[in-house]
């Protein structure tokens, strides 16, 4: 069995593009995922200290569909820090489920 990473940090978009309230789709095997901030909103422009709360919230589920398509009783969540840390911290959650679903 192989130790190498299924999904790394520097697989997902840049954490500057969570700051424009959209959401990252992907996938690795069966797995699906969707990366977004909490609350999805737009505050690239807005200066840090009006930004207010937020986190970064993970789905998981698996597929074949899309996260749409699929009932949220499929889908797991998990909320990290917004920051970069909070980035590589769901990279490495997203690595250790993909090699669990497959």
């Amino acid at each position: 069995m192989s130790n190498e990473r299924k999904i790394a940090r520097e697989d997902l978009f840049p954490f500057v593009h969570y700051e424009y309230g959209e959401a990252y789709f992907g996938s690795c095997g069966k797995m699906r995922f969707r990366i977004a901030r909490q609350p999805l909103q737009n505050v690239h422009y807005t200066p840090p200290e009006k930004r207010g709360e937020a986190s970064l919230l993970v789905t998981i589920w698996q597929g074949p569909f899309g996260y749409a398509a699929t009932e949220d009783g499929q889908k797991t969540d998990k909320t990290f820090p917004f920051s970069e840390e909070g980035m590589q911290q769901a990279a490495d959650w997203l690595d250790e489920r993909a090699g669990q679903i497959g």
